[in-house]
């Protein structure tokens, strides 16, 4: 059990049947009146984020998120399948589940796959990916002073702002936590 008085961002815990992961949190003390905690909690399997205050003596169940590192097979369109590299077993996950990061992952890359209880949640990307410029339009002549970004296409679909000097075939680092360029490789 854990108490509200003792929460912090990152911990997980059981509410009202939902597993809710803290965003955020605040511990106020009032001049009159009894101390309680502001918390901003991520709903862990919808997403959604809800305020709410607790008195700091609330105690809840924590709960325990497995994180697994899988190898990304492939897609048959409705599902995409993920491989337990220790037991080779292959589970299907449907669009709601791998949103986040499928637009960074190709055939064969890791991810890192959440579970609660035995069940599949959440898809999280490698924090960093190289991947090719299947189209980018050809930057403007002369127009290199400032910090001027166009849209490109990548091998995997997502759509990344780069500078103008980035062409098509360009091999390029992306931070998939924010879906920025880094540099090309």
């Amino acid at each position: 059990m854990i108490s509200a008085g003792d929460l912090r961002k990152g911990t997980t815990f059981e509410l009202d049947g939902q597993v809710f992961t803290v965003v955020d949190f605040l511990h106020v003390k009032p001049g009159k009146g009894a101390a309680f905690v502001r918390t901003k909690l991520r709903n862990v399997m919808s997403g959604g984020v809800t305020e709410t205050t607790f008195n700091p003596t609330t105690k809840f169940q924590e709960a325990v998120i497995e994180r697994k590192e899988m190898q990304y097979l492939y897609t048959d369109g409705q599902l995409y399948y993920f491989m337990d590299q220790e037991t080779f077993e292959q589970i299907p996950l449907n669009f709601d589940q791998v949103e986040d990061a499928i637009k960074f992952l190709k055939e064969n890359m890791f991810a890192i796959i959440k579970f609660y209880k035995g069940e599949a949640f959440s898809v999280e990307a490698p924090n960093f990916v190289e991947l090719q410029i299947t189209h980018a339009e050809p930057g403007a002549k002369g127009n290199t002073t400032s910090n001027v970004l166009k849209p490109a296409t990548v091998e995997t679909g997502a759509i990344v702002q780069v500078p103008l000097f980035v062409n098509e075939g360009d091999m390029i680092r992306i931070d998939t936590r924010t879906g920025e360029y880094m540099e090309r490789v």
